[in-house]
């Protein structure tokens, strides 16, 4: 195992962990209510930050089966590196996600128009898909939210050489991480062509 890095039970620790994830979800919800689409022309395609978001998350997927089998491995050292750059790459991806709702507002599945209405026509369009698209994103969005704590404390158990509780932990985050990561990828590959 891994020499500790982190005091273990620290009260500090929770509070700075409570604290980002309140932030996190506040920020989530003002996002959803504002944005500047339309308000300020940037200088290049707005999509950028979308496009990112499903690199970041293909990235993201990729270092946490990497970081599965070097734990399975007992690889701790590469296992570490691996997870914490999936931990900050996930934080680059926050900061873009933001950016691309502030800048591109939401998309609509099926709206091939642009105009922020789903005809009759496009609805039978897109028929069933909409449904599949409705009920990963029902299940993404609210999964994203939830899991931010626990990935957050389950870093904070392996850098506090807490390792029982930092595996049980991630017997649980680590599938819902790696959920929200493909289903962000999968999520892109079908809203993207409704970006306007």
């Amino acid at each position: 195992m891994l020499h500790p890095v982190l005091k273990r039970n620290d009260k500090k620790a929770k509070w700075i962990i409570g604290t980002a994830t309140v932030i996190v979800f506040i920020l989530m919800t003002i996002l959803g209510k504002y944005n500047l689409a339309g308000k300020v022309n940037l200088p290049f395609d707005k999509h950028i930050f979308a496009t990112l978001n499903a690199i970041i998350n293909t990235v993201v997927s990729g270092l946490l089966i990497a970081g599965l089998i070097t734990a399975k491995r007992k690889y701790y050292p590469v296992h570490k590196t691996i997870m914490l750059t999936a931990l900050a790459l996930s934080v680059v991806f926050l900061v873009s996600y933001v950016c691309h709702h502030l800048f591109a507002g939401e998309a609509i599945y099926g709206d091939v128009d642009g105009n922020r209405v789903l005809s009759d026509m496009e609805r039978s369009t897109v028929g069933g898909m909409r449904a599949v698209y409705l009920i990963l994103l029902i299940l993404h969005i609210p999964l994203a939210g939830l899991v931010l704590p626990f990935i957050l404390f389950a870093a904070y158990r392996a850098l506090s050489g807490d390792y029982e509780k930092h595996k049980k932990l991630v017997r649980f985050v680590w599938p819902v991480w790696f959920f929200v990561a493909v289903s962000g990828v999968v999520i892109y590959r079908m809203i993207s062509p409704y970006y306007h």
